[in-house]
């Protein structure tokens, strides 16, 4: 992972057009090609990204007045992050290794089991394609077709939050890319579901579906019927 904070501007062109003028930013590239751009506060969430698959060009000494770099990331579609850098702070990279991976509490997990299990819980006619269905950025729980044979990503919580509808919008950003699965509309699914999750949820046309863990425990597990 990269580090750079910089005085920088950055320029979004592709399927809008989005500006931000100078000032001093943290710039995060990752090992997966990915690049983001944060400013001190918005917690987790980056004012600006490219998600990959994504091409890092770094033009030396064309911007900020021809004393700076701009950095062009490209990806597939042509959309366009331009960051031009006025002046940086802080330049560094470390080397994180293999992840092992989100481990998700013992509910969360069993409730992963128990919908793939019993997926028409969430629909009548669906069908599960993958449980851990995966993305390039993390795998998504259940990616699952409905009765209609379209493509539902279905990404599961114990309490569901606003992170957990930014995580699937993300998926649903990615996967919507691939012309053999798109289009692929979103479920969030959760026992406990925050108002402000709804909304955002709602916002983004991702339907939420409240889990009874109780009530899925007691559904008949069909593989233990003799006949």
């Amino acid at each position: 992972m990269r580090l750079v904070i910089a005085k920088c501007q950055v320029d979004y062109s592709g399927r809008l057009s989005a500006h931000l003028p100078m000032a001093t930013r943290l710039i995060l590239v990752k090992a997966d090609g990915s690049v983001s751009v944060h400013a001190d506060d918005r917690a987790y969430k980056p004012l600006n990204w490219m998600s990959p698959p994504c091409t890092l060009l770094i033009e030396p000494g064309t911007g900020a007045e021809a004393g700076g770099d701009v950095w062009r990331v490209v990806n597939k579609a042509g959309e366009e992050l331009r960051i031009t850098l006025a002046e940086v702070h802080t330049d560094v990279s470390h080397e994180l290794g293999p992840d092992p991976g989100l481990v998700k509490d013992g509910v969360e997990a069993h409730l992963q089991e128990l919908l793939a299990l019993h997926v028409q819980t969430l629909g009548e006619g669906w069908t599960l394609v993958r449980r851990e269905f995966p993305t390039a950025i993390g795998p998504v729980d259940l990616m699952c077709r409905d009765a209609a044979g379209a493509s539902v990503a279905v990404e599961i919580k114990r309490r569901g939050e606003i992170d957990g509808v930014e995580q699937l919008t993300r998926y649903l950003e990615l996967l919507n890319r691939d012309p053999l699965l798109g289009p692929v509309s979103g479920v969030f699914a959760a026992q406990e579901i925050k108002p402000q999750a709804r909304t955002l949820a709602a916002d983004r046309g991702i339907r939420c579906v409240q889990l009874d863990y109780d009530d899925l425990r007691g559904i008949e597990d069909p593989r233990l019927k003799l006949f």
